[in-house]
């Protein structure tokens, strides 16, 4: 399917690793011009890039007056840019729930806020957040990390609200547990310990039964994520906005 994303410019927020880097390549193959944002000075090596720490207002001032600088206006904006670390009700302090909603909320919204008035102006725009289907079906640990995702999942469905008829949708894609490299080398050493078959194929399967048990039997892919915000961005979607599309195996369900 040609998405028809040839001459939209799409920001790509913490697209130095991982998902985002997937999804800045599928936006690139598909024609957009991709603009690649780091939050901090090491990441990123793309000759259109910007960098600023999201967590903070003199970090989205950077990123905007770099996005100035090129003359750069995004048509699409994927907020991508999240964090989390170990955590239980028992050890997180009100410091890290404050953290966890600055990285985990405040940064897309503050982007989103910055952005969206232009792209209702032009008369289209997407916006895209990446959450996790914790926010519906949190564990007990991280609960500070899912609380702030939970949070930008509300916010994004009443942003979808105020650019109504605008041109502009706004979704939020809230993948299960993600095949990234960190989790074949965790589970790898899991399976190890616990005298599991060392094949990966086995492991997946032990994964998505016990430990994060799903309906598909596999982990999803980083490719399908930036598959599902490829599609999310174009034409075809127009009628696509205030959603939480979950992209999990059927483990919501499961669950």
């Amino acid at each position: 399917m040609n998405l028809n994303l040839a001459g939209k410019i799409a920001l790509v927020t913490g697209s130095d690793r991982r998902t985002g880097s997937v999804i800045a390549e599928s936006l690139t193959k598909e024609g957009a011009l991709v603009v690649s944002h780091s939050n901090d000075e090491s990441g990123v090596s793309e000759t259109l890039k910007v960098r600023g720490d999201l967590t903070n207002e003199v970090g989205r001032t950077r990123v905007l007056q770099e996005l100035r600088q090129r003359e750069l206006q995004p048509d699409i904006l994927i907020n991508n840019f999240g964090l989390t670390e170990a955590h239980s009700w028992q050890d997180t302090e009100e410091s890290l729930w404050l953290e966890m909603y600055q990285v985990n909320a405040l940064s897309a919204i503050r982007l989103s806020q910055s952005l969206a008035p232009a792209m209702k102006t032009k008369g289209w725009g997407r916006i895209v957040q990446l959450g996790t289907i914790g926010s519906e079906v949190p564990a007990a640990e991280r609960p500070a990390y899912y609380a702030a995702k939970a949070a930008l999942t509300n916010a994004s469905l009443s942003l979808a609200q105020e650019l109504a008829r605008s041109g502009v949708t706004v979704n939020t894609v809230s993948p299960g547990l993600i095949k990234t490299e960190d989790i074949v080398k965790l589970f790898t050493t899991v399976a190890r310990k616990r005298s599991w078959p060392s094949d990966w194929n086995a492991i997946e399967s032990k994964i998505t039964t016990s430990e994060f048990p799903n309906l598909t039997g596999r982990l999803v892919e980083m490719q399908e994520v930036a598959d599902l915000v490829c599609f999310l961005c174009s034409e075809s979607a127009r009628s696509i906005t205030g959603q939480n599309l979950r992209l999990d195996g059927g483990a919501v369900v499961h669950f």
